[in-house]
């Protein structure tokens, strides 16, 4: 199934750009069509191109400042949270350096050592607030 592709002169684009800008047509979709111009953003996309910064389509947030604070906030809480993450990490890959030199050092398999040794969280947080 072949597809048939339509290429339009720059002289034809800037015409239906000019002709949307003047107010000829109500939208953009309505040059489209008065003009048989197949593809939803092709005028859009030639309105940027050619146009007048004033007649291109722009999305506006509007926001109350309750919004905004809660969009603070979250990103705030986001950022605390990652930094603890990377915490956590950071002392995760520690002990476990820590651990891998001890079993060197005391000539210990690790898989033996962690398994002889096993302490549910609870139990090595008791054990590290004592330390």
């Amino acid at each position: 199934m072949d597809r048939t592709y339509n290429r339009y002169s720059e002289a034809f684009k800037r015409k239906v750009v000019r002709e949307v800008e003047s107010g000829k047509f109500s939208s953009m979709h309505a040059a489209g069509k008065a003009y048989g111009i197949n593809g939803n953003g092709t005028v859009a996309r030639w309105m940027c191109r050619y146009g007048d910064e004033r007649h291109i389509p722009r999305k506006v947030r509007i926001e109350t400042l309750k919004e905004k604070n809660e969009l603070k906030e979250a990103k705030q809480r986001i950022r605390q949270l990652e930094e603890e993450v990377a915490d956590i990490y950071m002392d995760y890959s520690l002990e476990r350096a820590f651990l891998n030199i001890a079993c060197e050092r005391m000539d210990v398999d690790r898989e033996t050592f962690k398994k002889k040794h096993d302490m549910t969280p609870s139990e090595m947080r008791k054990m590290r607030r004592s330390m």
